[in-house]
Parts: structure tokens; C-alpha cells; sequence
């Protein structure tokens, strides 16, 4: 099985909305039983709380189902449970390293490095677009999955 966890600064804009769009593309490729999706904070400002509006609308609107998640920050025993830690953005990648002890074991990547860019994913919470988060969302995810499929062909 593989792990996944999507990481952005609040868990309930990008990280969340990845932890659907990824489950969904693996559901529809009947790889289901493969992967383990989860996603977590970086911050401690949102605990608890569901996914924001705008994601969920934004899901909704593309027929993807939202995954019932609540906000949670990534910890330590994270590190040890993913082989995947996912970060959508530098800021997000830099806070990760800080506290997962600078990554002994080379898990953390941004998400759109799998594709051709390796840009940031812009937090839809300070820019209001939630369509262009779910474009580069998609984008990042199916990268990461044809990078995770053509690892496993090898």
C-alpha cells in the first residue's frame, strides 16, 4: 500500500481538496485498494474544522465527493506512517522540513514537481480562485500518479 499525505498551510483549502481529487483519480483507475490518502496542516490555526466552503463547492461542482476529513496538523509519527508527504507550495515545504527534521528520508515533495513545472499551488484562501487551485490540483495529482505508477513498472 501506498501513503499519501497532502500537506498545505490549514488543511481545509488545498490539502483537502487534493486528498479528494487523488482518491478519486485512484478510485476511477480501480487502484482503490493500492493507496492510503490522507491530509494534514502545517499550522494549528483551523484544527478541527471542516474543508472551507470554496472547496467544497468547487468538488461538488467538478462531481468529485468530498472526503470527510477534519483539519489536523502533520506530527512527528506522521513521518514514519507516509511514503509520500506532499506540499503545495515553498513556504509549505520549508515548514515541513523544519518539523519533520529536515526529511532523513526524502519524503517531502511539491506537488506540481512531479509535473513539468514545480511552481507553487496559490492558497485559494488569500486569492479567492479556487478554480485555478483545482486546475493546478489536478495537474500535480495526475503527475504524482503517473510518477507512482511508472515507479511501481520498474
Amino acid at each position: 500500500m501506498i501513503r499519501i499525505l497532502f500537506v498545505c498551510h490549514g488543511n481545509i483549502c488545498r490539502s483537502t481538496m487534493c486528498q479528494s481529487v487523488f482518491a478519486h483519480m485512484v478510485r476511477e483507475r480501480g487502484l482503490e485498494d493500492r493507496f492510503f490518502i490522507d491530509s494534514a496542516a502545517t499550522s494549528t490555526e483551523e484544527i478541527g474544522n471542516p474543508p472551507h466552503h470554496g472547496t467544497v463547492r468547487k468538488l461538488r461542482e467538478m462531481g468529485i465527493p468530498l472526503i470527510p476529513h477534519r483539519a489536523r496538523q502533520i506530527t512527528w509519527s506522521d513521518y514514519g506512517k507516509f511514503d509520500y508527504i506532499i506540499g503545495m507550495d515553498t513556504w509549505n515545504i520549508r515548514n515541513l522540513n523544519r518539523m519533520l527534521k529536515g526529511d532523513p528520508e526524502g519524503k517531502v515533495y511539491k506537488l506540481l514537481a512531479f509535473g513539468d513545472s514545480g511552481r507553487d499551488i496559490a492558497d485559494p484562501w488569500y486569492t479567492g480562485n479556487f478554480d485555478v487551485t483545482y486546475d493546478d490540483i489536478v495537474e500535480g495529482c495526475e503527475a504524482l500518479l503517473a510518477h507512482i505508477l511508472e515507479k511501481g513498472r520498474r
